[in-house]
């Protein structure tokens, strides 16, 4: 079956001033990725603000991006959503497009109540982007949903042929060891929390999604390299740099708010969330920026 290892960020929206889709700076975003050793591209997930987009919207950054890759590493595409119909023309789209794989959140305002409702949501949507590999994207601290994934791969592998793994976004270690072994191994589960990597990796993943490798790369590529060489002290050593910068993030916005505002200080401008989230100080930007210096990130 297809496996996705290595590293890949979960890419950012970029927006301008007026909250319109910045596509100048995909290019250059994904030269810098490709160039920092990124595997591959997930694009319109959780990080990408895929809830505040548009169909319209989705459907012109997944364009951009595969153009803007040209080949050199893989596009995930994340088609999910509230609204069936939208995902499976989502799915299809990215099907058209190329991309190398495709995964989904589960439905997050009205939640399926059983693995049987999931796998019945997920169906169609994967039926769209046959025979690409899918990938159900499970984060319940996000969703609400927190239901037993291996059984999801039990009943999804009789329904979904091309059902491929789990983007796994939990610090349930003992369900991921559980879904990455089952069936001997036959499903791809990709780690989703960046500063649990190792923890990930010591249970078996191999690959992961992650937001923070946008502008930490090269941490999680010393966790990823050390630890396959055997070398756990340092993998254990860049875990804590990631840790470092997670903490930052934290005090200032969280994951995507903080994130779009790293970015811009390393050279790639994604902008402002879209409201809800509140945007960027000037004087949030200086305190962000000084306590990136004091951990090292910023020299």
């Amino acid at each position: 079956m297809f496996k996705l290892t290595g590293l890949i960020p979960a890419v950012f929206t970029p927006f301008d001033n007026a909250g319109a889709i910045d596509f100048s700076q995909i290019q250059p975003y994904a030269d810098k990725l490709v160039k920092e050793g990124a595997y591959g591209v997930f694009v319109c997930g959780s990080t990408g603000e895929c809830t505040s987009m548009t169909v319209a919207e989705r459907k012109s950054v997944l364009e951009a991006w595969v153009k803007a890759v040209a080949g050199r590493v893989l596009v995930i595409a994340h088609v999910g959503g509230t609204c069936q119909t939208d995902c499976i023309e989502l799915a299809h789209h990215a099907l058209e497009q190329g991309v190398d794989a495709v995964g989904a959140v589960a439905p997050f305002y009205l939640k399926p109540a059983s693995v049987e409702d999931l796998v019945a949501f997920y169906k169609p949507v994967a039926a769209a982007c046959a025979p690409l590999p899918f990938y159900a994207y499970h984060i319940p601290s996000m969703t609400g949903i927190n239901l037993p994934m291996k059984e999801f791969l039990a009943q999804g592998a009789k329904e979904i042929p091309n059902l491929n793994g789990i983007k796994f976004t939990s610090n349930n270690f003992m369900e991921m060891i559980e879904c990455i072994r089952f069936e001997g191994g036959r499903f791809d589960i990709l780690n989703g929390f960046d500063e649990m990597l190792l923890c990930g990796m010591a249970v078996g993943a191999r690959g992961g999604v992650g937001s923070t490798y946008n502008y930490s790369l090269g941490t999680y590529r010393k966790i990823y390299d050390s630890f396959l060489s055997g070398d756990l002290e340092g993998a254990r050593a860049a875990q804590q740099e990631s840790v470092d910068i997670v903490r930052v993030i934290i005090a200032h916005g969280g994951g995507i708010r903080g994130g779009k505002a790293i970015m811009k200080l390393v050279g790639i401008d994604c902008g402002n969330c879209r409201l809800p989230v509140a945007p960027y100080t000037e004087s949030e930007m200086s305190r962000l920026a000084e306590e990136l210096r004091a951990i090292g990130f910023l020299k």
